[in-house]
């Protein structure tokens, strides 16, 4: 299918997808994560590594960073020190890179990317909107950013993945997205569906919406950095990650909270949205073979 018609145009919207999320050096970095031989913490059978290389990802991250923003001190971090209006894909690819690198990669290669992301956080710290003081290395801080990226990729994962996981294999999912959480700084990660649910609803105290967060939830959405042409395709993926969102965190982003309309709508939107990208991403699938 590669020489055919078909087969390039899916191979060059596969390339224009992963360029967009790990830079114009995507196929480099791909060859580093995936094809240097040593050992790693998964394997492609293990439900960590399946969710994390599945196109689920991409509402799954919208999320995300919709939820992430709902906590003061995160969303002072990411308006403070993220770049995340003047270098919107830069801050993409380096999340996507340690994503990549802690799943797929070697051991040496994941704690050392662990280690650099530490470094980063000690240098990251300032006061939220209520002038609290805040800093990106806090253990309960990290707890909230990672919480909220597990529950969302896995809430993606089961609505819009081919082969959705088990029960059992959900719990796997927590536990090991838990090692590289651990790693970083995250004190006693959950280990299970149940815990992480527990530990989400644990912060809602903690939530507040401030006018940071409506601000980058509108540019997230509403006026993303993106060509005319290319919007309708992201808005379409973005309609997946919203309806991934529990209606209280919609209602306090002023996003529409009825889950009819997330059931109705949203969620079949994500899932075609979700597909569109699966395929695109098969035309450079050869490229993200593990070394033997």
């Amino acid at each position: 299918m590669h020489g055919s018609p078909l087969g390039r145009v899916q191979g060059a919207l596969g390339s224009a997808l992963r360029a967009r999320v790990a830079g114009d050096d995507a196929r480099e970095r791909a060859r580093v994560i995936w094809q240097t031989p040593g050992e790693r913490w998964f394997t492609p059978a293990d439900p960590v590594w399946r969710v994390h290389a599945d196109a689920a990802m991409f509402p799954g991250g919208v999320a995300a960073l919709l939820l992430q923003m709902l906590h003061p001190m995160a969303m002072a971090g990411v308006a403070g020190h993220s770049g995340y209006r003047s270098d919107p894909w830069g801050r993409l690819q380096r999340t996507s890179t340690y994503l990549a690198a802690t799943t797929f990669g070697t051991v040496e290669h994941a704690t050392a990317t662990i280690a650099q992301v530490r470094a980063v956080h000690e240098r990251v710290r300032g006061k939220d909107a209520f002038g609290r003081p805040y800093r990106a290395s806090d253990p309960h801080l990290l707890m909230w950013v990672h919480v909220a990226e597990a529950v969302s990729f896995l809430r993606a994962h089961q609505a819009y993945a081919a082969a959705p996981l088990t029960a059992a294999e959900a719990d796997t999912y927590v536990a090991q997205a838990g090692v590289s959480a651990r790693l970083l700084g995250v004190l006693d990660p959950p280990t299970d569906v149940a815990g992480l649910e527990a530990v989400l609803e644990g912060f809602r105290p903690e939530l507040e919406t401030t006018p940071a967060a409506r601000d980058a939830a509108r540019f997230l959405l509403a006026e993303p950095p993106l060509p005319v042409a290319s919007r309708p395709g992201y808005w379409a993926i973005a309609a997946g990650g919203v309806a991934l969102l529990e209606p209280w965190a919609r209602q306090m982003l002023d996003l529409p909270a009825s889950p009819r309309l997330s059931r109705s709508v949203l969620r079949p939107v994500g899932r075609i949205s979700t597909a569109g990208v699966r395929w695109a991403m098969a035309g450079v699938q050869e490229e993200r073979q593990p070394a033997a």
